[in-house]
């Protein structure tokens, strides 16, 4: 896998090009500044994004303007499909969209993905790269890939691992513990609350360093019962998991769920809100108001 970094992106590709962000935070709505930007950068929701390219931006589309998106669900199962005159590219990075805008302030950069799906005018890949440098990401390296590769892996991420496999295993934890007896305060620092102390030694160093900072007796009972929790039935489940984005099944499955008006996933974030975890959490965190110093998130603003 080719990998680029600060040197090898010049910022002077983007020259005088407007350039159009569409979307404003880490997701937003579209602009007419789409009509007028050399270079249009598409960072809206996934289920939103085809009906907001074709009232306004292929409108607005000329030969030889640069289409970008920050993630590939929509060219990859063709919701979109711009004309063949058009660059398109991809710049993805790895982190949200707060984690992106903080980092860049730091100094630092998030780990981005870079793809071209169309290249008429034959500098796309230069234009990407200096993108990619103006948002921090050649500071952390900049990784090449396709709009295939990227759509499908970060599905799978987020349901299997990330999301949908993380907060599922915390609540079926919290759940047990407190169905056994125990207090649902001491579930929650042992399910929920130590997660990012474990999780901020694996990102800082992998699994070893993660095994390396905890107790024998923690990394014995990780390395013996993990794979009980994680057995050939979960495993099964993430096969199953990755057939239905590879064949595009999920994706419609998510855009017909959102035409009708997103019932079920209404339905979803009331029972989510509703859980018991939550209600704990936000007694226990209270406690320690200084999480709030530096949020990431800031629902009064975005």
């Amino acid at each position: 896998m080719k990998i680029f970094n600060d040197q090898d992106a010049s910022l002077e590709r983007l020259g005088r090009k407007p350039i159009a962000i569409i979307g404003y935070g880490s997701q937003g709505h579209a602009a007419t500044a789409g009509r007028e930007g050399d270079i249009v950068m598409v960072l809206v929701p996934d289920e939103q994004g085809a009906e907001i390219y074709e009232r306004d931006l292929a409108p607005g589309l000329r030969p030889g303007k640069y289409l970008a998106f920050g993630h590939g669900f929509n060219i990859h199962y063709k919701k979109i499909m711009p004309p063949a005159d058009v660059n398109v590219f991809m710049v993805a990075p790895k982190g949200p969209g707060h984690l992106v805008r903080s980092e860049y302030q730091k100094g630092r950069g998030v780990p981005c993905l870079l793809a071209i799906a169309q290249d008429p005018s034959g500098d796309t890949q230069q234009v990407g790269l200096a993108y990619a440098k103006a948002i921090g990401g050649t500071r952390a390296g900049v990784l090449e890939t396709t709009f295939k590769e990227e759509t499908e892996t970060d599905l799978f991420g987020e349901q299997a691992v990330l999301c949908g496999g993380l907060t599922e295993l915390i609540r079926a934890g919290f759940e047990t513990l407190v169905e056994a007896g125990y207090s649902p305060e001491m579930a929650y620092f042992e399910c929920l609350h130590e997660v990012k102390l474990i999780v901020d030694l694996i990102y800082e160093g992998g699994i070893a360093n993660m095994r390396y900072s905890i107790s024998n007796t923690a990394e014995y009972g990780d390395m013996t019962r993990g794979k009980r929790v994680i057995g050939g039935e979960t495993r099964a489940a993430m096969k199953a998991l990755l057939a239905d984005i590879q064949s595009g099944k999920f994706a419609d499955e998510w855009i017909t769920e959102y035409r009708c008006g997103l019932p079920h996933f209404r339905e979803l974030r009331k029972e989510a809100a509703n859980h018991k975890v939550e209600e704990v959490g936000a007694k226990l965190r209270g406690l320690m108001p200084w999480l709030a110093a530096d949020r990431l998130v800031d629902r009064s603003r975005n």
